[in-house]
């Protein structure tokens, strides 16, 4: 789909030996990992119980790229607390295959961007680019943040008094 948008012969495989294919497996994985983490998006948000291990470590799982909230300290890929189990949510790598339409989009716009100089030379492609890439970006944070539903607020004393 990059390739597409920048009006490139599309490639049959990332292992191609073309320069799409090697900026392909060059950046794909990045840019993927920073669009997830830039956004708490609802599809890659997911709460773990990390509990400590036999070192007596709690150690962030594997797929985690931003956690963004606990009850501990975070000190590199470690948690600090003194409790046996850490309730972390955060945001996680998914699989391409997981992705709404609105992210795939999101990610093909910008690995345009980021193909567009080394494949085209074309400062004008990549200025309109840009811009399509902002653009898909909040349109991608508003589909996403107004699809979640808000949970109920219980055990609140002040609602409970007004009602």
């Amino acid at each position: 789909m990059a390739l597409l948008k920048l009006g490139e012969n599309p490639i049959q495989s990332l292992s191609d030996d073309t320069t799409a294919a090697k900026l392909g497996r060059t950046l794909i994985d990045f840019v993927i990992d920073t669009l997830l983490a830039m956004h708490p998006w609802r599809f890659a948000c997911h709460t773990y119980t990390v509990v400590k291990d036999e070192n007596g470590d709690l150690n962030i799982p594997a797929d985690v790229l931003r956690i963004l909230k606990t009850n501990a300290r975070v000190v590199d890929n470690k948690i600090i607390s003194d409790s046996s189990a850490v309730d972390v949510t955060a945001i996680r790598r998914v699989s391409p295959d997981s992705f709404p339409s609105y992210f795939s989009s999101l990610v093909a716009t910008k690995l345009a961007v980021e193909f567009c100089i080394p494949l085209t030379s074309d400062q004008t492609v990549f200025r309109t680019l840009v811009a399509l890439y902002e653009t898909e970006l909040q349109t991608a944070k508003f589909i996403d943040s107004t699809t979640s539903i808000n949970p109920a607020i219980e055990n609140f004393s002040l609602l409970d008094s007004r009602f």
